[in-house]
């Protein structure tokens, strides 16, 4: 890489890092940047896993305070994201990309929809968090298995897929979302250090930066109103799926 490419992969992983924590999606931000600095696609999606975990790190340090008596809840659900991300990284590294390229689009954006009509639905189905815990696993389960795939909008469909089934702030409900995606990141680390082709060059530019960014992110998430940080993570969400949707089928 030359002195060009160090620069955008710095820029990049402080902009994927403050997205990630905000509102999700930042992987779109570094995984087009790997590639402009010349990495072979399924070698620039793998390193794009492993550099943007750091930055899941330091967004669940940023949002430690709205973690604050979810503890049981993230023990319940953490053996689960755990699998889902395994059977994820199987699926990338076995089968072929084309058909879950074609989906992912869609996924994105039914989860920007979930979210911005939240409310609506609350009222469609009813909401007891009570009587939600299966609902939770399997939420958890299926943004798992995404995330261990490519990963890019999972912060936004785990926010608008826990907004759904749990009684919670958006804000606590963002935290609990920063740390699944760092369980999620976990996982692809330990597989794809075996298993992928990483360009540890890049992460060393890349994790740092995302590291300073997720951090900022949470801190900024954090002092936003409910509805400002709805609007932002909806928003993001439909920009994502457009731009994933265009790439599936330009």
């Amino acid at each position: 890489m030359d002195v060009g490419h160090v620069l955008l992969l710095v820029a990049a992983g402080l902009a994927a890092g403050v997205v990630n924590a905000v509102a999700g999606g930042g992987s779109l931000i570094t995984f087009p940047s790997l590639l402009g600095a010349g990495l072979p696609s399924v070698d620039a999606n793998v390193t794009n896993s492993v550099s943007v975990f750091p930055g899941y790190v330091s967004s669940v340090a940023g949002s430690r305070a709205d973690l604050a008596g979810q503890g049981r809840r993230l023990a319940a659900i953490v053996p689960t994201s755990v699998v889902g991300a395994v059977a994820g990284c199987a699926l990338l590294l076995g089968t072929p990309a084309r058909a879950f390229e074609v989906i992912v689009p869609f996924l994105v954006l039914g989860a920007a929809a979930t979210l911005a009509f939240q409310d609506r639905l609350r009222a469609l189905v009813g909401h007891r968090s009570a009587d939600r815990r299966g609902a939770l696993q399997v939420v958890v389960f299926v943004g798992a298995v995404y995330g261990g795939y490519f990963g890019a909008a999972l912060g936004v469909m785990y926010v608008a897929a826990l907004a759904l089934v749990l009684d919670e702030t958006l804000n606590r409900i963002n935290a609990l979302k920063n740390a699944l995606s760092a369980c999620v990141g976990l996982v692809t680390v330990v597989v794809f250090a075996f298993f992928a082709p990483i360009h540890w060059g890049a992460v060393l530019v890349v994790a740092p930066a995302t590291v300073v960014g997720g951090y900022v992110g949470a801190r900024v998430a954090r002092r936003l109103p409910g509805r400002v940080l709805k609007g932002l993570i909806v928003t993001f969400g439909v920009t994502i799926g457009m731009v994933l949707l265009w790439r599936a089928f330009a």
